[in-house]
């Protein structure tokens, strides 16, 4: 029979510990007890021992004795009502034949529900993490405590101990794992105390259960009929795992424990969890998980459930628009999206494709108001886009507003009208720059768009003469943001569709890049009608592109890949055969691939004449001041246009 504490305090030694191995100690069920709860402690030593001594240190009572229980097992004290005079620290000892062992490592006893008041204990970022990860367990409370403990349900070790810490109207203590494997399951409670008796502990806290998935293959999480949920309405949340899935764990971000469990529906199938009314409360991020006889598996990816309706925001102050007038096939358009109710943030869905969103921060204006700018990129006229709006706050990001009206694209297809500009479509640096946009048909308005940019300025149109209208756009001196392609549009004020763009034009920035390339003509500035002649533009520069223009064509200039040869990159340009047409003086420019738009400086002019045979003769060419150095070469051509071909070869030799 196990002596009874008094008698065990009568037994008085003045034997002190020695150097024979120290014991161990430990409490069953525990080292945290409730209060009036049995508490059994252990004292392990070796072979050989007789008397296992247990101290409780602070105590100026005699040690407590107890013979082994059979030799080289164990001590043994019960205690079976544990209250607030066992609370403390313990150590024991054992007595061999050959003497006294060292003292075991501490053993702390604590009671709890010594203080009425009961902290919580919450887990960031969530009950269910994965290895690997970082995890804070929180415990806190609006009394005044000082010191916090963290206590694991059947662990071996003492519970953590963290001093508190006074924030948002709470005493409160953060106790961090990092990172968390597999051996941090388990089931965790928190207590509060003060520093003037360390062991005597508040009450427990809500139990927590903690778990670490494996590395079992993730599910699948989803809901019907959709994530986006109208006020009032049912959904059902899916999770789907593999075969032998036992339980199912659905869990919501942020918060607190218990979680949603749910048996399989059978071996392997499906988990499902029914919302009949969507509310406020059930909106926001889920995961799921499932346990199987090989443990946890990994959380599944996430799914966000929003509720919308009628019970939710402000919706009618919230507006859709098309920033931009003009929607142009295969390039980009803004909507905007704005509310006088201070919103946070605005959603941009695209009608019969719910993955397809955009969600923007507001920015905010004078007098409450806020709006976000959505880009919409690559619109195609095979499709009219219907999109909605709603906006959110930012406390509550699945709680949206109520549908609203949709904005459509792309626009109407009324004739399309013509840009031109006076100066050409190769322009120097700082020149200044027109743009003309003209119709047959009588439009109020006319927008002009540049490819990349969003801002579309817009002019009343007015008409020179009946039947036709036009606006022009100045936008010089021109720098480099000028260089590009341009379109124009048409309108009527009574409508807000939009004509078909016009055809594109090119705007090219010459003198942005330093060197000046040379042009020169094979066989000569003055042919015959007919012939076949290569104008050469090349420069010492790297340059990928060399373009050729006419002063005056209506046509955009020639362009061909550069290539390197004999020290020069340089291009080609073949006109054959020349006609009266190809008359004119011409320059050529660089570039590069990087922007096509922005040139070099012009070469020097070069002015190419074509002449019929009948023309060919001395007299003509001296009043024409070309008798000196092309003489020769233009005499082989009137021998050729005479005798033939031959006889100009013949010629020429001679």
């Amino acid at each position: 029979m196990t002596p009874s504490l008094t008698a065990l305090l009568c037994l008085a030694s003045d034997v002190l510990p020695g150097t024979l191995p120290k014991p161990t100690i430990w409490a069953e069920p525990g080292s945290v007890i409730p209060w009036g709860s049995p508490v059994t402690i252990w004292c392990q030593g070796t072979l050989g021992v007789q008397v296992f001594h247990l101290d409780k240190e602070g105590n100026s009572a005699p040690w407590y004795r107890q013979p082994s229980l059979e030799p080289g097992d164990k001590g043994k004290l019960s205690i079976p009502h544990m209250t607030q005079p066992y609370a403390g620290r313990y150590h024991c000892y054992y007595l061999s034949p050959t003497g006294w062992s060292e003292s075991s490592d501490p053993l702390e006893l604590v009671v709890t529900g010594w203080f009425p008041d009961t902290p919580s204990l919450s887990v960031q970022p969530g009950p269910v993490v994965a290895s690997g990860e970082n995890v804070t367990l929180l415990c806190q409370s609006r009394s005044t405590k000082e010191t916090f403990l963290l206590s694991k349900e059947g662990a071996a070790w003492p519970p953590l101990r963290l001093r508190s810490k006074y924030q948002g109207g709470h005493f409160q203590a953060e106790f961090s794992m990092s990172p968390v494997t597999s051996a941090h399951n388990g089931t965790y409670r928190c207590y509060s105390s003060l520093s003037s008796n360390p062991y005597l502990l508040s009450h427990a806290s809500a139990p927590l259960e903690l778990a670490v998935s494996g590395t079992l293959p993730k599910p699948t999480i989803w809901a019907e009929p959709g994530s986006v949920i109208p006020w009032g309405s049912p959904v059902t949340i899916w999770c789907q795992g593999t075969l032998g899935v036992r339980e199912f764990y659905l869990n919501e971000e942020g918060s607190s424990p218990p979680w949603y469990r749910q048996p399989s529906l059978e071996p392997g199938d499906k988990g499902k969890f029914s919302i009949s009314h969507m509310t406020q409360d059930y909106a926001g991020r889920y995961h799921c998980y499932y346990l199987s006889s090989t443990g946890l598996s990994e959380r599944s990816d996430s799914l966000e459930l929003v509720v919308t309706g009628e019970r939710t925001l402000g919706g009618p102050s919230l507006r859709l628009s098309l920033l931009s007038p003009v929607v142009t096939s295969g390039g980009n358009v803004t909507l905007q999206c704005g509310s006088w109710e201070g919103l946070d943030g605005f959603i941009l869905t695209k009608e019969g494709e719910p993955k397809s969103s955009w969600t923007l921060d507001a920015q905010r204006y004078p007098h409450g108001q806020t709006q976000a700018l959505i880009p919409v990129a690559r619109v195609t006229p095979s499709h009219r886009w219907m999109f909605r709006c709603h906006g959110f706050y930012r406390d509550t990001p699945q709680v949206w507003s109520p549908l609203q009206p949709t904005a459509g694209l792309p626009p109407g297809v009324s004739a399309k009208p013509s840009l031109l500009t006076p100066q050409g479509p190769v322009v120097a640096s700082g020149q200044s720059l027109t743009l003309q946009c003209r119709s047959d048909v009588g439009y109020d308005r006319f927008a002009l768009s540049q490819e990349g940019r969003q801002a579309l300025p817009q002019r009343p149109g007015r008409q020179p003469q009946a039947g036709l209208s036009q606006a022009d756009f100045p936008l010089g001196p021109v720098t480099n943001t000028h260089a590009g392609r341009y379109r124009c549009y048409g309108g009527h004020n009574l409508s807000s569709e939009w004509s078909a763009p016009s055809d594109p034009l090119d705007i090219l920035v010459a003198g942005w890049f330093p060197d000046t390339p040379s042009l020169s003509v094979q066989p000569g500035p003055v042919v015959a009608s007919g012939e076949n002649v290569t104008l050469l533009c090349q420069s010492r520069n790297p340059r990928e592109t060399f373009l050729l223009s006419k002063v005056g064509a209506a046509r955009p200039p020639l362009r061909l890949r550069s290539r390197y040869r004999d020290g020069h990159f340089r291009a080609e340009f073949s006109m054959s055969p020349v006609t009266s047409a190809h008359n004119g003086t011409y320059r050529c420019y660089s570039s590069l691939s990087s922007n096509p738009y922005l040139l070099s400086h012009a070469s020097a002019p070069l002015e190419l004449t074509t002449l019929t045979p009948a023309r060919f003769s001395v007299e003509n060419l001296i009043r024409m001041g070309m008798a000196g150095s092309v003489l020769l070469g233009l005499g082989i051509l009137l021998f050729q246009a005479q005798h033939g071909h031959g006889g100009a070869q013949d010629a020429a030799r001679s």
